[in-house]
């Protein structure tokens, strides 16, 4: 079983790399937005960034740094199935899943014009925003010396892949091909070879 975790900024391109795996390569989705997206709803509050960071901050801050992830972590090995965990945004999280030889993170980015840009298009309640409070928001996701709060930038540092998304969704898949599936059966063998150097570097620590 191969887990993966994706993180990167709003709009950067996790919902087509999400796609790209569950469609192609046969995995299963798990997402931290969805997760918060139902407590948000249990707690009565509307679903828009503000309230996505404050649950997560409140959760992680409540239950540990990596509370979240852990929970749809298992999940994921209760399921058995190869698995896509979207949107790790806090350093705990990715410092708790990389004690896991199975799993491995991607980070996607683009320039924030673009990704301002994208949001706009995908015209959901919670992207509607002016430029001004597309910046503050990325301000308040992009670093954070609290391990348990959103530090998009470090998790980034911490990828084992990386792709940069300024084109088009056809490059972007192009790009996912190069790394995953240029061959039959190609996104084992990629993830092997990334999951044998992780176990490497656990036994020379």
């Amino acid at each position: 079983m191969k887990i993966i975790g994706l993180t990167g900024p709003a709009a950067a391109g996790k919902g087509t790399v999400v796609d790209y795996l569950v469609k192609k390569c046969g995995f299963r989705h798990y997402s931290v937005s969805g997760y918060l997206t139902e407590k948000i709803k249990e707690a009565g509050l509307e679903v828009n960034r503000d309230t996505m960071r404050y649950m997560a901050n409140h959760l992680r801050s409540e239950y540990g740094s990596s509370y979240i992830v852990e929970q749809l972590f298992a999940q994921a090995q209760e399921n058995g199935q190869n698995a896509i965990i979207e949107s790790i945004r806090a350093l705990g999280e990715v410092e708790k899943l990389k004690e896991n030889t199975d799993f491995i993170l991607l980070s996607i980015d683009a320039d924030q014009r673009t990704r301002y840009e994208r949001a706009l298009l995908r015209k959901s309640e919670k992207d509607q925003i002016s430029w001004e409070q597309f910046l503050e928001q990325e301000r308040l996701e992009a670093e954070n010396s609290d391990p348990s709060k959103q530090n998009i930038i470090a998790c980034q540092k911490l990828a084992d892949i990386q792709l940069n998304n300024n084109g088009t969704e056809e490059e972007l898949y192009n790009e996912l091909d190069k790394i995953f599936y240029t061959k039959h059966n190609q996104i084992d063998k990629s993830l092997r070879f990334l999951q044998t150097k992780k176990r490497l570097s656990h036994q020379s620590d």
